[in-house]
C-alpha cells in the first residue's frame, strides 16, 4: 500500500500508541454514565441535525457509547479487545493500526451524514437519528475482530475463558451476525454496519501482500535479526562493515551494504564489493 507508506513517512509521528486503551476506556466510561447519569446520554449520540446547530461535541462523544449494556459483556469484551487490538498494533505498527480504527469511526460520521441528508430531503425536516436508531460503536470493534482474524485465522482462544475455537470460524459466526443485523435491521443499523465495516473492506482489498505481518514472516525476521546482531556491531558504533574493504557508514555515510545470499554466513559488502568479491564457501 504505497499510498499508506507515503501517509506514514509524514504523519506517522502523529500516531496515538495504545489506541485501543483509550477506545476500551471510553466504553468504560460511556457504560458509567448510562447507569450514573443516563440523561447525558441524549448529549452524546451523533445527531448531524444537533451537530450542524453547533453541538460539535457529538462528533467525537458518540464513541464513547458502549457496544454493550451488559457488565459482564462489557468485562469480557475489555479483556478480549485490548489484546486483539495491542496484538494487531504490534503486527501494523502504531500509524496504520490509528488509520484502521479512525477510518472506521470517520466512515460511520460521514455515512452518518449523508442518511441525515436522505431523510431530510424525503421528510422535508429534520429527523432525529434516535427515532430509526442509535448509532452503534459495536460494528467498530467486531472490525478490530474480523481484521484480527485475516492475520491470525488458525489462532485458538478460549470463548469465555473455557471453550477452545479458531479465530477463523469465529469470524464466519461475526460476519453472518454482521449480515444479519444489515439486513433485518433499521435504517441506521444498516448505515452502521456498512461504514464500521468499510475500512476492514479497504484496508485488506488493498493489501495485496500481508506476508510482512505474518507470524512466521515476523518470525524469521526475529531470528534473523537475532543472529546477525553480534555480527553488526563494530567500531565506534558502526552498524555495517564491508568484508571486503572494511569501510563502515561512519566512513562514507553515502555506502550502501547488503548481505550476500551465496556466501555462506553472514557476510556484508558495500556497493563497489557486493558483485565483484569471492563467494565465501
Amino acid at each position: 500500500m504505497n499510498w499508506l507508506n507515503k501517509l506514514e513517512r509524514k504523519f506517522g509521528r502523529f500516531a496515538i500508541p495504545n489506541l485501543t486503551m483509550y477506545l476500551l476506556a471510553g466504553y468504560v466510561i460511556g457504560f458509567g454514565i448510562m447507569y450514573l447519569m443516563p440523561q447525558i446520554i441524549g448529549w452524546i449520540t451523533l445527531e448531524p441535525a444537533l451537530i450542524l446547530r453547533g453541538q460539535v461535541w457529538r462528533l467525537v462523544s458518540w464513541v464513547l457509547i458502549p457496544p454493550t449494556t451488559n457488565l459482564i459483556s462489557l468485562a469480557f469484551l475489555v479483556l478480549l479487545y485490548y489484546s486483539l487490538g495491542t496484538a494487531l498494533e504490534r503486527a501494523w505498527g502504531t500509524f496504520r493500526y490509528n488509520v484502521y480504527i479512525f477510518s472506521g469511526i470517520i466512515f460511520t460520521v460521514i455515512a452518518t451524514f449523508v442518511l441525515y441528508g436522505v431523510l431530510y430531503g424525503v421528510y422535508g425536516f429534520s429527523v432525529s437519528l434516535s427515532s430509526v436508531g442509535m448509532i452503534s460503536t459495536n460494528y467498530i470493534t467486531m472490525s478490530i475482530f474480523l481484521a484480527f482474524a485475516a492475520m491470525y485465522p488458525d489462532m485458538e482462544i478460549l470463548l469465555y475463558f473455557i471453550l477452545p475455537i479458531k479465530m477463523k470460524w469465529m469470524a464466519f459466526v461475526y460476519a453472518a451476525m454482521a449480515l444479519y443485523y444489515f439486513v433485518m435491521g433499521g435504517i441506521a443499523t444498516k448505515v452502521a454496519v456498512g461504514a464500521s465495516l468499510l475500512n476492514f473492506v479497504i484496508f485488506f482489498l488493498s493489501s495485496r501482500n500481508l506476508k510482512p505481518y505474518t507470524p512466521k514472516e515476523k518470525a524469521r525476521k526475529a531470528k534473523f535479526k537475532q543472529q546477525t546482531r553480534p555480527h553488526m556491531t563494530y567500531a565506534n558504533g558502526a552498524r555495517h562493515r564491508c568484508a571486503v574493504c572494511g569501510r563502515t557508514e561512519l566512513d562514507d555515510p553515502t555506502l550502501e551494504f547488503r548481505f550476500c545470499s551465496k556466501c555462506n554466513g553472514n557476510y556484508e559488502y558495500c556497493q563497489e564489493h557486493l558483485f565483484t568479491h569471492e563467494h565465501v564457501k
